[in-house]
């Protein structure tokens, strides 16, 4: 008898030491998320911005596992985000918090059901879900599969901005684009675009060309600003998007994801088609974009 209760004894001792100086988090927040993990990765970092403590950065290993530092009254409460996708426009996230610097009694606190950490990680957790909700209902993304880049001679400007301010630097620089091929008397040939020649996806930052496609001539204007160059038709993975274009990169993540479930190969380089002129206002869900990533291509082998 004495024998079990000194083992029990002991179990009971070191279950709480695992739990109070080994398990790393004092309260864990679980939700269902109505989206696919980027738009979930990106609206971690955007609500950063107003709840960042000491305005730290959003840290990621990867897409799916990201690290915050949260603002909570004098606290700092550190929140390992965990995305776990379930279906193609679903996600289990997983918050796992901890108070930087009252986390064992946040732990005694939480074994008996009134902890701080629980109220104020609930709420702030829940502020994010239902965030998150109205974002997502703001978009659409449809993964129409395979199909072909469109061929273009196109007019640009090179751009290096976050991932966030794709759509400002389009902005900014429309006016410019036009300027210099309506005064030239250039012809236009579709609607503006976007190739994109890097995606730093740690960093969340891009290098792109923002483009007119114009009639090909042999008397295109010379600027210091703009410069020309052709799209070729190659292979890629489409998608049809609807929304404010500040977030078309939404749709990026979608066929990443497409592409991944299908073993399909591609470069992470998107080019965007952009239907409407965000300048006319109207709701943002009827504005359209194509949105192609490119179909890695096979190397052909060497002859002997």
């Amino acid at each position: 008898m004495k024998k079990i209760l000194w083992a029990a004894g002991l179990l009971l001792v070191l279950g709480a030491a695992g739990y109070f100086l080994i398990y790393p988090y004092d309260y864990i927040v679980r939700f269902e998320a109505p989206t696919f993990p980027g738009a979930i990765n990106q609206s971690i970092k955007i609500w950063n911005r107003d709840v960042a403590a000491e305005d730290a950065p959003v840290t990621q290993d990867d897409l799916l596992s990201l690290r915050q530092q949260l603002r909570a009254g004098d606290s700092v409460l550190i929140c390992q985000w965990e995305i776990q996708p379930l279906t193609d426009s679903t996600s289990l996230v997983s918050a796992k918090l901890r108070d930087r610097d009252h986390s064992l009694a946040n732990k005694w606190e939480v074994l008996f059901g009134n902890s701080t950490i629980e109220r104020v990680g609930v709420r702030l957790i829940g502020e994010f879900a239902e965030g998150l909700k109205a974002h997502t209902e703001a978009f659409e993304v449809q993964v129409v599969g395979e199909a072909e880049l469109p061929s273009t001679f196109y007019a640009y400007v090179p751009l290096e901005t976050s991932q966030h301010g794709k759509a400002a630097g389009m902005m900014d620089n429309y006016e410019l684009l036009g300027s210099v091929l309506n005064t030239a008397g250039v012809t236009l040939n579709g609607p503006p675009m976007i190739v994109v020649n890097r995606w730093n996806r740690e960093a969340d930052s891009l290098a792109y060309e923002f483009c007119f496609p114009i009639i090909r001539s042999t008397q295109l204007p010379e600027s210091p600003l703009v410069s020309y160059d052709r799209l070729y038709p190659k292979k890629a993975l489409k998608a049809i998007y609807h929304g404010n274009y500040i977030t078309s990169d939404r749709a990026w993540y979608a066929l990443m994801d497409y592409a991944e479930k299908n073993g399909i190969e591609v470069v992470p380089e998107p080019v965007e088609v952009f239907f409407n002129n965000p300048n006319m206002g109207g709701d943002a869900l009827n504005w359209t974009a194509e949105i192609y990533l490119p179909i890695r291509e096979e190397e052909s082998g060497t002859g002997p």
